[in-house]
């Protein structure tokens, strides 16, 4: 059973010396209920001890929190007790975690919700929602921004929760990222079905980003797209991005002349689903610690398939 976070203690909130977290792993051998296997494992606290951990949120099975006395395990299982405080549970309805180590986090942004504060808005942002988490469970945690989503796109981010992996994310960005891939739908139907948008992107004072020739201002910009599906007098598009400009998809679909729907800034005339159908649906990158290759997809949200239905 997830909770929400909120577990910071008086002690923390008055400044006292921050106490570690003693973590303890147990690895399942033979098929038992939870708190038969914790009676078993655990024999140097009292039997009332040990139903208090587990009653509190201090255990975890596969790194999911429990409180059911009679979670049925099987061999393979690991069980984590957490004897120093009860396990710190993301929970937000506008975020999701998808992954979460030592030296990343990676994220489910929803729509509408900025990536980081701005000169206006400080909190309630991706970022300080993240931030706020990882300080719950040590106030001596830190969080980085690598890269942005715009405020109205949904879907994957990654933070670095190290200036380790920050700088290496951010200094490697184009060779650690493998795969950007968004899928959004446009207004009409795309024709050719499939092809690449290149040219140079540039920003004005009001914000604006558009198409320019001149070198000297913009910044080349790459795009391919395929289409999915079309129907409604909309086509769905799988977009991957080969340069990572603000707001490329959303200028170079307009520049095809089919803008996004629901973008009203870049030209859109119509909104069905109440917001911008674009979202960052998959990612793929090498962990900037570790080197392993991390692989992450979310699937295509309800409301963009029922515009092409």
């Amino acid at each position: 059973m997830k909770r929400p976070v909120n577990n910071r203690s008086r002690q923390q909130s008055r400044g006292a010396t921050f106490r570690e977290d003693y973590i303890r792993e147990y690895s399942v051998t033979a098929a038992a209920p939870l708190l038969e296997f914790l009676y078993a494992t655990i024999t140097d606290r009292k039997k009332s001890a040990v139903k208090n951990l587990l009653k509190y949120g201090q255990v975890m099975v596969d790194g999911e929190v429990t409180t059911q006395f009679d979670q049925p395990l099987e061999p393979g299982m690991i069980v984590s007790v957490n004897f120093t405080r009860p396990f710190v549970v993301f929970y937000n309805r506008r975020v999701k975690l998808v992954y979460e180590d030592d030296d990343i986090i990676v994220i489910n942004k929803g729509y509408g919700l900025l990536s980081m504060g701005n000169d206006k808005i400080k909190e309630g942002t991706a970022y300080s929602i993240l931030r706020d988490y990882i300080k719950t469970k040590d106030p001596r945690n830190k969080l980085f921004i690598v890269h942005r989503l715009d405020q109205h796109t949904s879907g994957l981010m990654v933070f670095a929760k190290s200036m380790e992996a920050k700088e290496n994310l951010q200094h490697n960005w184009n060779n650690m990222v493998l795969r950007r891939q968004y899928v959004c739908v446009v207004e009409g139907k795309v024709d050719p079905a499939e092809g690449e948008v290149r040219g140079l992107l540039a920003e004005n004072s009001q914000h604006i980003v558009f198409v320019t020739d001149d070198p000297k201002v913009g910044k080349p910009a790459l795009t391919r797209y395929s289409t999915l599906r079309s129907a409604n007098g909309y086509t769905m598009l799988n977009v991957e991005l080969e340069t990572g400009r603000k707001n490329q998809i959303r200028v170079h679909m307009k520049e095809i002349g089919h803008p996004i729907a629901g973008d009203r800034r870049y030209g859109a005339k119509s909104s069905p689903i109440n917001r911008l159908a674009l979202h960052a649906m998959t990612l793929r990158f090498v962990h900037p610690i570790t080197r392993k290759l991390m692989d992450f997809s979310t699937p295509i949200p309800a409301s963009f398939q029922s515009m092409v239905k």
